[in-house]
């Protein structure tokens, strides 16, 4: 049903369209603002996991080494967990509405696995997420630790 590739240059402006379609100033809970450069950035910066279904991006999980630079909710995320030494960040992951609650996170999260064997894979999920900690609880990832920045809570999971 999904193709799930790393992600490389021809994909860039199809996430980018799928995170600004799921961005908080469109109702969604994605944290920042994913320009099409940022995105550029992290694709060439990172290992990220993209789905197409029916040649469309439908879904895309970044990560990145944890001494990368980072924005500042990382900063605190890691200040608050920093993991194994050589765990990876996880995410942001965006599902596009379509293809939610189809399994397509599972996939996304084994692919990625597959490059970081036997590795902790940290993440942040904001507190009034619900579906997202619900997601990653069904993955069998569980909370750690939890921050607060800029008025915003949010939880540390890991996959250890």
């Amino acid at each position: 049903m999904y193709e799930i590739t790393l992600a490389g240059s021809a994909d860039i402006d199809g996430i980018t369209a799928l995170l600004q379609a799921n961005s908080p100033s469109q109702g969604g809970s994605l944290t920042g603002a994913f320009p099409r450069d940022k995105v550029a950035d992290m694709v060439a910066g990172g290992v990220v996991m993209v789905a197409h279904r029916d040649r469309r991006v439908v879904g895309v999980l970044f990560s990145a080494a944890k001494e990368d630079d980072a924005p500042p909710v990382v900063h605190a995320m890691l200040a608050a967990w920093p993991g194994q030494p050589d765990a990876y960040t996880y995410g942001p992951v965006c599902i596009a509405d379509s293809e939610r609650g189809q399994g397509l996170l599972a996939q996304l999260y084994a692919a990625l696995q597959r490059h970081y064997p036997g590795r902790e894979a940290i993440l942040f999920i904001r507190r009034d997420n619900a579906a997202s900690l619900r997601a990653h609880a069904r993955l069998g990832m569980h909370e750690v630790a939890r921050f607060g920045l800029d008025g915003v809570d949010y939880a540390v999971f890991s996959d250890r």
